[in-house]
């Protein structure tokens, strides 16, 4: 491994990339950009030569990363991965994915845990043969669970955790085949080195699952009763966090102490040298964005599907509903709730499916109640709420004005499920926020008021997805 000043080890000074050299930073921000969008790096993951690429850097990616986040960096000469503190739970990225894209089900994520759980320091390899005589039991040993050789379901859930693990590394697969034993168990067969170092940092918890009795003890800053939550550093932490995870930031939805450190010039200004990324600043909020789509994995807009086509043509048609002076009287506008309130209902979700045996309960650990959000923080402002039947009508207006087959086949006869796809990735951009009855717009949707579609041109073959957006607001103006 060469060690991150290797190239830049003459340069001098303290902070953000502080042993980079000017002409070293852009290469030092893209392995920053790969560290925080990969779950794990290898010789093939995300794409041959990365893993090169972040290790020539793993000295000053550690020292960064540890002061600016609190991230732990595990670099070896095999794999990087950065463990990440949590201060809240976030509900876009709550899937694993097969390879065929589709997400991972409550099943395949159960099956995944009991799977590494199988795995012994003492083994080298297994067969799957072994593994899965070893892990009926202890899935059929859980309530509404459970695993059975003659139901395909199941054998697919099996089958999509192994090739989720082999595509990381954690096995490979060294003889037989997955696809064999899926068709027929009796006589399919394969065999899996194992490679413990990737097994063991693919699940790290901050502490024993065993010992949780709410999925609150996950989370950063608990531990001390959140008394740690008060001091400016560890707000600071907590802000810089937050931007470089979330898409945009709001002042009003996040704690008064945050909202603080998150205006202060500086913090941004930091995070900004080390992606490479740009600041945008607004009176609501603040955002790191990147025009250049390397560090998302949703880029918007651009030639992302008819998903992303349908979810900025929709951004023009709200647009337009607010421009219009008569339309405009006819808008409910609402104050959107605090993020705060998201968490108490997504933790109690979480929680409602956590076992209620198996608890160590002399070592349990409980979090503190969750308080309620600090008086004289910034006010929410009201925002607009679109109605669930004005967001139908608006597509069905797209559907007449450009064609039915130009949303691709897989939507053109199904045009409610692409309304549903379109706002669950507005929302995940934090864009809107689905709300009883519809979408409430939050500021950032402004930012793409004057987003235009540009016509399929019938000479590529991705013809129909493209947007183009007009240049952005001055840094001054708001949102």
């Amino acid at each position: 491994m060469r060690a991150a000043g290797g190239r830049g080890a003459v340069a001098r000074g303290r902070g953000v990339a502080a042993g980079v050299l000017p002409s070293d930073l852009g290469s030092y921000q893209q392995a920053v950009r790969l560290a925080l969008t990969s779950d794990l790096i290898t010789s093939a993951r995300p794409r041959p030569g990365a893993l090169e690429q972040v290790l020539q850097w793993a000295d000053q990616l550690t020292r960064d990363f540890r002061e600016l986040f609190g991230y732990t960096v595990i670099a070896t000469t095999r794999q990087v991965r950065v463990v990440r503190r949590l201060d809240a739970f976030d509900e876009t990225q709550r899937h694993l994915f097969a390879k065929k894209g589709k997400p991972f089900d409550r099943r395949r994520l159960a099956y995944l845990c009991l799977v590494l759980a199988l795995f012994q320091r003492s083994r080298v390899e297994i067969s799957l043969a072994d593994l899965v005589g070893a892990f009926a039991p202890a899935a059929n040993a859980i309530e509404g669970l459970g695993f059975d050789p003659t139901i395909g379901a199941h054998k697919a859930a099996v089958v999509d955790c192994l090739d989720w693990l082999v595509e990381r590394g954690a096995l490979r697969l060294s003889d037989g085949s997955l696809d064999a034993w899926a068709h027929d168990t009796e006589r399919g067969d394969a065999l899996f080195d194992i490679d413990h170092d990737i097994c063991a940092i693919l699940f790290r918890p901050a502490r024993p699952v065993q010992h949780l009795t709410s999925a609150a003890g996950l989370l950063e800053g608990f531990a001390s009763g959140g008394a740690s939550r008060a001091r400016p550093e560890d707000a600071a932490r907590r802000a810089r966090r937050v931007l470089v995870e979330q898409p945009v930031v709001y002042f009003a939805q996040v704690e008064p102490e945050v909202a603080d450190a998150l205006r202060h010039p500086g913090l941004a200004t930091d995070l900004a040298r080390l992606t490479g990324l740009a600041v945008e600043r607004r009176a609501e909020g603040v955002m790191l964005a990147d025009p250049g789509g390397r560090f998302t994995d949703k880029p918007f807009p651009g030639r992302g599907g008819a998903v992303n086509r349908a979810a900025g043509l929709l951004l023009g048609k709200m647009a337009d509903l607010l421009e219009d002076p008569d339309e405009r009287r006819t808008v409910t506008f609402l104050e959107p709730p605090r993020d705060a309130d998201d968490q108490r209902d997504l933790l109690a979700r979480i929680d409602s499916a956590l076992p209620r045996s198996g608890v160590v309960r002399e070592l349990a650990w409980a979090p503190p109640p969750v308080t309620e959000p600090h008086a004289g923080g910034t006010p929410s402002p009201e925002t607009a709420l679109v109605e669930q039947a004005r967001l139908t009508a608006m597509l069905g207006e797209l559907y007449e004005e450009l064609g039915a087959a130009s949303f691709s086949s897989a939507w053109q006869h199904d045009p409610e499920g692409l309304l549903d796809a379109a706002v669950t990735l507005l929302a995940e951009l934090r864009l809107v926020r689905r709300h009883p009855g519809g979408v409430l717009l939050l500021p950032a949707f402004a930012r793409y008021r004057n987003i235009a579609l540009a016509l399929p041109d019938r000479r590529r073959s991705e013809a129909q997805l493209g947007l183009h957006l007009s240049p952005s607001l001055p840094e001054d103006s708001r949102s």
